[in-house]
């Protein structure tokens, strides 16, 4: 199936959800390619998001395009048909969901040294990456009780859901992947070299580098979930599933479930982790200002400055007007 009748095919599966409140379609999409002139790539989109209302961020290296976008039906698909028509990105394949709001305030289009920053320059997936396991075959992979499957998220998005049995990294940022490798994996045994391994993220781009990363320290059966766990609470029914809990999103919604429905949580706008209701009880919770993983952590200015920041939130809220920790509709 062509990516544009993907797309058309989302539109008529979720029309009516689309329909509901002016929802937005929301476009998770990357690519590596190497990228000639990244200044004139730039300008080029920027010359295509002009012309619409559409919001997001997209950022650009010699490596690739990573990005998300949001709006409405009608100008997602025009941007769409741009993109597809730029020699690049002809086979652009992107992820989409929905959302009753705008998950973003403005439209940014960056250049970059890496479009995910793992820190080792001479990574490529242009040159070698790992076996795609699609989401309609993952579970029978994961099934293997001798397969080492990695998550390769941050531990903050790992905290409200992942597969079952996945390793935790417990990693702040990719960049610490390499290191937690060469402690975890590499130092405690040399034969792990040899062990199938599976690894994903919450859209795939990760696992596009550090599968690579893996295959030139040597291992030879590297995998990763095609599309990442987006693709697979999309693909996947609920009562065949092996992920447990929640997806973290980059976004206010924070996070999404099966069939990619708004999740449960919020987030601390202090410190960025997302909370449940549950944590919204604690006594170090005040809103906008801390919660219990910030609360100890964040020093008596910082905490001033998030009071402030609610403040003209709320203040903004009255006036029905949006403020930069707001959503607009």
């Amino acid at each position: 199936m062509s990516p544009k009748s993907n797309y058309l095919n989302f539109l008529k599966l979720n029309e009516k959800k689309l329909n509901a409140l002016d929802a937005k379609v929301v476009v998770a999409f990357y690519k590596f390619f190497e990228v000639p002139d990244t200044l004139a790539f730039q300008n080029s989109l920027k010359s295509i998001f002009n012309m619409t209302e559409v919001k997001g961020t997209i950022l650009i290296a010699k490596e690739g395009i990573n990005g998300t976008i949001a709006g409405k039906t009608n100008e997602i698909t025009f941007v769409l048909e741009k993109l597809w028509c730029l020699d690049f990105l002809i086979d652009l394949e992107p992820k989409y969901s929905f959302a009753y709001q705008n998950p973003f305030f403005r439209m940014k289009i960056r250049l970059k040294k890496e479009i995910v920053t793992l820190g080792l320059p001479q990574i490529s997936p242009n040159k070698s990456v790992g076996n795609y396991v699609k989401p309609e075959d993952w579970n029978d992979l994961i099934s293997d009780k001798n397969l080492l499957l990695i998550d390769t998220r941050n531990s903050y998005e790992v905290s409200i859901g992942s597969f079952e049995n996945a390793i935790n990294p417990n990693i702040k940022n990719f960049r610490e992947f390499p290191d937690w490798v060469a402690k975890n994996l590499i130092k405690k045994d040399l034969e792990t070299k040899n062990r199938k391994v599976a690894m994903f993220c919450t859209g795939g781009i990760r696992c596009e580098k550090s599968t690579s990363y893996l295959k030139s320290l040597g291992f030879e059966e590297v995998y990763h979930l095609e599309g990442g766990i987006l693709k697979y609470l999309e693909k996947i029914p609920k009562n065949e599933s092996k992920w447990n809990g929640s997806c973290f999103v980059f976004d206010y919604r924070v996070s999404v479930d099966h069939n990619l429905e708004l999740g449960h949580y919020e987030m601390c706008f202090a410190c960025r982790m997302p909370i449940s209701q549950n944590d919204k009880m604690h006594k170090y919770f005040v809103q906008g200002e801390s919660c219990h993983h910030c609360f100890k952590s964040s020093n008596d200015k910082q905490k001033k400055r998030f009071k402030e920041r609610q403040k003209q939130i709320e203040l903004s809220r009255k006036k029905n007007q949006s403020h930069i920790g707001q959503a607009k509709t």
